[in-house]
């Protein structure tokens, strides 16, 4: 078989160099909206709240959707160094890509047609999507040292890291508008949901749009110098070389020790990256807030993945100026976010203002079992059988009610939850707050209907009213019902009374932001280069991915503290800082000390430290938040995966690694 006589395949001139780079980059383009707008956005609430509508109730929708993700998390972790190995020994790079990328687009265009109770559909979509586009980035991956030159892999890792910031957050954007633009009856047949069924679809046209230039500007790498035994073929090969490897780590040292540290600070990372829409969500930031920050961690992401690109190549005059303007965003963000907390009103940060009390009837902030706030005419208030009750159902009571009958919440807020029941007996109720009809956002009086052929439970509802204080909620039975059911049920449970909405001024919030962006630059630019340029002239990779787990840490410090809507968005824009670069010069020093002739194999590894590196992290939040009661101790215990990744990663020997994988390269190229 032959071997790789260097490598970079066919040694491009320059011009058809940069052209193979930016086709490789693109392909983040391509593959990261997938994982913004299907994992992070958008296919999570609609398996929920549609395809999971027939479920018993939402818990249950989580738990398949959960149970989803991992099934095609572990036959990526099983098949990642297999297949990689197998695309060493044979020319078989490019064409995994392409098969994983077309398994993962087909799968992504094809949940166009998930409706209402389609959770086994999306389910296995979501599976083979999932598989695509995790077992395209192994291969993908693979093909950086075949790419670019040594001195050029920080940067070309992070193009594509910048440029997958990009393209999801574009894409994403542009689904926002979708699903709130879009009309139900855009098409002659019934269509629900065409928004977001449209908005998934898209996705798989991007991916597959974005995919096309790698496919015809890079060449398939030459396979390794394998020779198959008698009777053995490129599967058991395959299997023989990766057995041959575990058994030879120790001669791979320096990358297997970088391996170990990686899987304990990216977990770190990943858990920030996975937990910050739920903690702030716990801290009472409004969903709206949420998205655009999610949004705002994606474009900050761009520059300063290039930013940190730059940061390790001694050739370049910015490189002082760069780390000058990361230093001071570092030092000025904590500081002038918790300094505006305490100076500016809080209707400009959003910091909290008392909690709400209870006032007589009116029941302040809290959570209540449902009482019996029945108006008009009673018939019969039962607990749910065991049938439909479980430990998660959050559902105590079903009332069988009469016409005009009502349940009646008084509270004392602005914001009110309550979880209820659907079945086959229950009916359309009617929302009235004070005495009057509850406009939805289109004007109309909002009703819910709770008939369900399959029994329901744990749903959500929550009312904002215009004002906090003292109110009322109603939910009025109509006398309306699907004609198979009495319309007479009403399956209630547990009534939250939710914090004081955060204020904040977003605008303003922004414009602090970027007048911190603007005093960084002049910083850089008058003095500050010159100040660190002795820093910046001893940074290389490691270094520069050392410095941005001191920033993680800063960060989980921070996040332990934070208690404002201006801090929150501060935040936001320091894990944008730190995020695609350190995610990157993680990649492309991981490619330097990987022999380009195994670089398959040793990318299906990383690949399975990646999935690995999802499990610790979500493990300590979890036992911080057991322990204490609330995330913010979960959120400073992070700084101890920081840490000690950080530490191993000083005891890494790179430029070991790197002179290793040239020698493997040499030989192998003298066996050719």
């Amino acid at each position: 078989m032959a071997a790789i006589a260097t490598p970079l395949a066919n040694s491009p001139d320059e011009k058809t160099y940069r052209r193979r780079i930016n086709a490789w980059a693109l392909y983040d383009v391509a593959n990261s909206a997938f994982f913004t707008t299907i994992l992070a956005a958008v296919l999570p609430a609609y398996y929920s709240a549609v395809a999971g509508a027939t479920l018993p109730s939402p818990a249950y929708a989580t738990q398949r959707w959960s149970i989803s993700l991992s099934i095609a998390l572990f036959i990526t972790a099983l098949l990642s160094p297999i297949l990689g190995t197998l695309s060493d020994i044979v020319r078989g790079k490019k064409a995994l890509l392409a098969v994983f990328a077309t398994i993962g687009i087909i799968a992504t265009g094809l949940m166009v047609l998930i409706g209402t109770g389609d959770w086994l559909l999306a389910s296995v979509l979501i599976v083979f999507a999932r598989l695509g586009a995790a077992g395209s980035i192994v291969f993908y991956d693979a093909l950086l040292p075949h790419i670019a030159r040594d001195e050029d892999q920080d940067r070309v890792s992070t193009l594509g890291y910048a440029l997958g910031y990009l393209g999801g957050g574009v894409l994403l954007a542009i689904n926002v508008v979708m699903i709130n633009v879009i009309p139900d009856d855009i098409f002659p047949f019934a269509f629900e949901f065409a928004g977001v069924r449209l908005s998934l679809f898209s996705v798989a046209i991007w991916w597959a749009l974005f995919t096309i230039p790698l496919f015809l500007q890079i060449p398939e790498p030459q396979s390794a110098t394998q020779k198959l035994k008698a009777g053995e073929n490129v599967v058991s090969a395959s299997f023989r070389q990766l057995g041959a490897t575990f058994r030879d780590l120790s001669q791979y040292r320096e990358l297997f020790k970088y391996l170990i540290a990686f899987l304990i600070y990216n977990d770190g990372i990943g858990t920030i990256i996975g937990v910050a829409t739920i903690y702030g969500a716990e801290l009472g930031f409004q969903t709206t807030e949420l998205i655009l920050a999610l949004l705002l961690v994606q474009f900050v992401g761009i520059p300063f993945s290039f930013i940190f690109g730059v940061l390790p190549n001694p050739e370049s005059k910015r490189r002082s100026g760069f780390l000058a303007f990361i230093v001071f965003n570092a030092v000025a963000l904590p500081i002038v976010g918790v300094a505006l907390r305490y100076t500016l009103p809080v209707t400009v940060t959003g910091a909290p203002v008392p909690d709400y009390t209870t006032v007589g009837d009116f029941r302040g902030q809290g959570d209540y079992a449902a009482p019996t706030f029945i108006t008009g005419d009673v018939w019969q208030t039962q607990a749910i059988d065991g049938a439909l009750l479980d430990a998660d159902a959050d559902v105590q009571y079903v009332f069988n009610i009469g016409a005009d009958a009502a349940y009646e919440i008084p509270f004392n807020g602005q914001r009110v939850d309550f979880t209820y029941a659907m079945g086959a007996d229950f009916g359309i109720f009617a929302l009235e707050l004070d005495g009057a009809p509850f406009l939805d956002d289109d004007g109309q009086p909002q009703t819910i209907d709770t008939y369900s052929a399959n029994a329901r439970y744990g749903l959500d509802e929550t009312i904002d009213a215009p004002t906090p204080g003292q109110h009322t909620l109603r939910l009025v039975n109509t006398g309306e019902a699907n004609p198979a059911s009495s319309g007479n049920q009403l399956g209630f449970g547990t009534v939250t009374v939710k914090p004081p909405v955060r204020g904040g001024n977003l605008l303003m919030i922004l414009g602090a932001l970027l007048a911190v962006q603007a005093a960084g630059a002049l910083f850089a630019v008058l003095g500050g280069w010159r100040l660190l340029k002795p820093l910046a002239d001893s940074l290389n990779t490691k270094r520069s991915i050392i410095l941005s787990l001191v920033v993680y840490c800063m960060i989980a410090i921070w996040g332990f503290f934070l208690n404002s809507t201006v801090e929150f968005w501060f935040l936001a824009w320091m894990v944008g800082i730190v995020q695609g670069g350190s995610q990157a010069l993680s990649r492309s020093m991981y490619a330097g000390m990987t022999p380009a002739s195994k670089s398959g194999e040793f990318f299906g590894l990383f690949a399975i430290m990646e999935k690995f590196s999802a499990i610790i992290g979500p493990l300590l939040f979890a036992l911080a938040v057991g322990i204490f009661g609330n995330s913010r101790p979960a959120i400073l215990s992070l700084i101890a995966l920081f840490i000690i990744g950080g530490y191993l990663l000083t005891r890494v020997d790179v430029e070991a690694g790197r002179k290793l994988a040239h020698e493997e390269n040499a030989r192998l190229a003298g066996e050719s």
